[in-house]
Formats: C-alpha cells, sequence, structure tokens
C-alpha cells in the first residue's frame, strides 16, 4: 500500500472509532483528520458524555470542542446580517464592494464599482421604497434574477429592515416559482424584464404580490396593469427615487429572527423551504471563516447562483471581511473571459467547472505534442512531489509553464474552494500544480445555513471534506455514518 493510501486509510479509521473503545474514558477524544498529517493535530474530538446512550458519537472541531461558535471572535457583537453589513459599511465605507461590466446599454467593458459607503445609500432606499409601497416588516421579498449587484443591495435592504428574503430561480421552472411564491407568501418580487414576462403568464395565481420591481427596466417600459390584479410594477429606479424621498429608520432584526427562506428542489414533489435565521447565518460563516479567510485587499468572482446557500454564505463573509465582489455577465460559457477581466483571488466554484478546466488544460497538452508535452509532464511532476512534501517547488517551472495556464483564471487566484458534490483527488492536485494555490473542499446543506465540514488551509491530503465547522455538532453512528445535525 502505497503511503498516500496509507494516510487515507488512517483518517478514516480515526473517524470510525469504535464506541466500546472510547466509552471507557471520560476525557475528549481527539480523531486523527487527514489535517493532522499537516497540523500535527486532530481536528474533531467526541463528547464523552454524549457517549452514555451508545447510540450516538458526537463530534465537534477539536478548535472548539467545549461549545459551539455562534459570532465572528473578533466581533461577537455580529449578531444579525443587518449588523454584519452595517460593520462593512462603517469599516470599509470607500473601498470597492459591488463590480459589473455590464453597461446600461448592454454592452461590456471593464468592470466598474460601486463602493461599501454606496451599496449602504441604495440599501437603506430600497428598504425605505418597500415601506413606501406599505410592505410590512416581516413580509417575504422574492429575488426573482442572476447575480448583479441591484440583487445583494435587495437582500441588505431586507436585513436591515426586517424582510424576509426568498430567492426564486428559473431551473426549477414557472410552476416551481409559483409554488414558492404562494407557499412564502410573498409580497414583493424584484425580477429583470425576463423573469417579468414569465410572472405574467401565471400573475393572477400569486393572490398574494402586491408590487413587481423590475431591475435593468425603464420608467416607460413597464407595463401597466388593470387596477383589479392589486398588483403594481415600477423600475428599480423608480423605487430607489421613492425610497430617497420618504427615507424610514432601520428596523433591525434579532438574531432569531427568520432571514431567509431557501427554497431546494427536493427529492421528491414540490420544491422544500429552509427556514433560516440571521443567527444561522452569522454562526455558520463565523465557524467556517476557520477555514477559509478573506481580506479587503481580496477580489472574489460570483457567478454561482445567489439563490443557493453556497453563495449566500459566501457573500456573508465576502462583506464581513470588506472583500470586492465581480459578477459574471450572465452566461457561463463567457466565465473565463470575465475572470480575466477581473483578476478574482477568490475562486468558489463546484466540480462540474474544475473538471472543465481540467480537461480544457489537459487536452491542450495533449494536443500540443511532443517536447511541450513532455515538459510540462516533467514540471507537472516535479512540482505535485514537491508540494505534498510540504515544500516549494522550483519557481522555474512556474516561468516556463504554469504562470501561462494562471493567466486564463486572471493571474492572481490565491484560494479556489469546491463544494456542492465530491471533487476527484486528480484534479484537485491538478489545480494546486497548475494554479499555485490553496485548493479546499467543503461539505454542506442548505438546512444547515451551508458549511458542515471543511479542508484546513496546508491539508494536502485529498479525498475527505476536511474537519467540523466550530459550529456543528456532527452526530455519526456506525450505520448512518452521514447523517449529521447542525447545533445552532
Amino acid at each position: 500500500m502505497d503511503s498516500k493510501a496509507e494516510r487515507r486509510l488512517k483518517a478514516i479509521q480515526g473517524h470510525l472509532l469504535l464506541n466500546s473503545i472510547i466509552e471507557s474514558t471520560s476525557q475528549l477524544q481527539t480523531n486523527e483528520t487527514s489535517g493532522e498529517f499537516v497540523h500535527g493535530q486532530g481536528y474533531s474530538v467526541v463528547l464523552p458524555e454524549k457517549l452514555q446512550t451508545g447510540k450516538w458519537n458526537v463530534y465537534r472541531s477539536a478548535r472548539s470542542p467545549l461549545k459551539l461558535v455562534s459570532r465572528f471572535p473578533d466581533h461577537p457583537e455580529i449578531g444579525t446580517l443587518h449588523d454584519n453589513f452595517v460593520h462593512a459599511v462603517e469599516t470599509f465605507q470607500d473601498h470597492k464592494y459591488l463590480g459589473t461590466r455590464i453597461r446600461v446599454d448592454g454592452t461590456v467593458g471593464e468592470y466598474k464599482w460601486m463602493t461599501y459607503g454606496e451599496a449602504g445609500t441604495a440599501r437603506t432606499s430600497v428598504g425605505s421604497g418597500l415601506l413606501y409601497h406599505g410592505i410590512p416588516k416581516g413580509a417575504s421579498i422574492g429575488l426573482y434574477f442572476i447575480n448583479r449587484p441591484e440583487w445583494i443591495i435587495v437582500d441588505h435592504a431586507c436585513s436591515a429592515y426586517s424582510f424576509i428574503s426568498v430567492p426564486l430561480y428559473d431551473t426549477l421552472g414557472p410552476d416551481a416559482s409559483k409554488f414558492i411564491v404562494n407557499h412564502a407568501v410573498i409580497q414583493a418580487i424584484f425580477c429583470v424584464p425576463q423573469t417579468l414576462n414569465t410572472m405574467l403568464t401565471f400573475l393572477s395565481e400569486i393572490p398574494s404580490v402586491r408590487l413587481i420591481v423590475v431591475v435593468g427596466g425603464l420608467d416607460e417600459h413597464m407595463p401597466s396593469l388593470p387596477s383589479s390584479t392589486g398588483v403594481e410594477v415600477i423600475s428599480y429606479s423608480k423605487l430607489l427615487r421613492q425610497g430617497r424621498s420618504n427615507l424610514q429608520a432601520f428596523c433591525p432584526p434579532q438574531p432569531e429572527d427568520v432571514a431567509t427562506i431557501c427554497y431546494t428542489s427536493g427529492t421528491t414533489g414540490t420544491p422544500k423551504g429552509a427556514v433560516l435565521t440571521h443567527g444561522n447565518f452569522i454562526a455558520n460563516v463565523a465557524g467556517s471563516s476557520n477555514a477559509v479567510r478573506f481580506f479587503p485587499s481580496d477580489v472574489y468572482i460570483s457567478y454561482l447562483p445567489l439563490a443557493h446557500i453556497y453563495e449566500r454564505a459566501n457573500q456573508v463573509l465576502v462583506a464581513y471581511s470588506g472583500t470586492a465582489v465581480g459578477f459574471y455577465q450572465g452566461d457561463n460559457l463567457k466565465l473565463m473571459d470575465d475572470m480575466a477581466a477581473l483578476r478574482p483571488t477568490i475562486f468558489c466554484s463546484v466540480p462540474r467547472l474544475y473538471n472543465r478546466i481540467y480537461a480544457g488544460i489537459t487536452n491542450a497538452v495533449k494536443t500540443s505534442g511532443g517536447l511541450r508535452e513532455r515538459l510540462f509532464n516533467a514540471a507537472y511532476n516535479s512540482k505535485k512531489q514537491a508540494i505534498l512534501n510540504g515544500k516549494k517547488s522550483s519557481p522555474m517551472w512556474d516561468r516556463l509553464v504554469f504562470n501561462k495556464i494562471k493567466e486564463k483564471l486572471g493571474g492572481r487566484v490565491r484560494y479556489m474552494v469546491s463544494g456542492a458534490s465530491p471533487l476527484s483527488s486528480d484534479v484537485m492536485d491538478f489545480l494546486r500544480v497548475c494554479f499555485g494555490c490553496v485548493v479546499l473542499e467543503g461539505y454542506g446543506m442548505t438546512e444547515t445555513s451551508c458549511v458542515i465540514s471543511s479542508m484546513d488551509e496546508g491539508d494536502m491530503v485529498s479525498g475527505h471534506v476536511g474537519s467540523p465547522n466550530p459550529a456543528c455538532g456532527n452526530l455519526l453512528s456506525s450505520n448512518r455514518i452521514f447523517e449529521l445535525a447542525m447545533q445552532i
């Protein structure tokens, strides 16, 4: 058995200790994970008081074995998403925040930026505009469009004025969207002209809706609906003007208040709504930020659907850290072009795209043939061996081979994070070698506000999803080892 396989087996065995071995002690039991081979300590601990029944093994992060993390250690006063963005606006007022390449006329250019302070002002105008239209505190607000700056601003407005944000997305189909609107009793929906047309086909079947706000639409192009519908359609720019003219004080939520209802397709039947509080989000992100740290100097590219919990949680950490967010054009086929223009330092994605990057590079290498292929293979094998041994590879290989590959993603990526499904060990190693950055993998669910476990920086053993989020208690049994519960 090679050393890599031995390390994997040892890591797995560390998580599957038999109760008979550990029940006899009242001390916390430290279990090895793959990270131990880098850091010299286990990352998960067994809680002995939970073993008395003999039914469950309860694991926590070794970083916080005696209590679950619920706040950011550096800012324990942040208890809600509203608190988080207030902190961001006050701390990073003039820093770049939201960037887009798409101009008003639909053309594409260089990224143009809105600062944290400007986003904070827009957030207040949107929230005040909703109150001006009679949308009450606690109402559900739908967001029916893909990633763009206005999505983030509306979400911040919901947090500041105690509305509940409810993402909608086309991939579930119009029937599912209609179901979500009715199930969540949505009163106002933000959309774009394309999704407005979809909504108008079933408007009579969503009686709770009172206001539709069209992002990217002109005032003169707004449809005038019969008064009998009870629905007003206005442009986003008009809502901003109305809000600025009728500014209202914040209606801050409490940590236990609902922040969002995030719907998933479910395995059968209609979409399932996960009801998540402000405290859920803050605890989860505060815990997982131990593994992945963003900084004000970082640039993050947003292309993963904001309707999914993965991207939502990332945006909480982005705001907390003062990181800049550049949005893709809305076309996955143009994502590489957007990355070249944005030059992000953080790239959070899913195995499907990483596999595509892997296939594209390997195919190009094979096509080049001859000397170039041999040079790539020599560089790859040398650098991979150095990384696995915890050593620095020769900079010569980067100059000769890998710097050109790095430029495909802008040349500055320092973090790659993978989630949603397993990333193969071969692809993970390939990304580490070719892009010279940290590559981490995590596991999570919508119902747990995202991260349940994640790898730690410096962990070079692939094929696992790391240690428990310090905000989680993970419940494992011998016959149901993948059943986990979030204790927030």
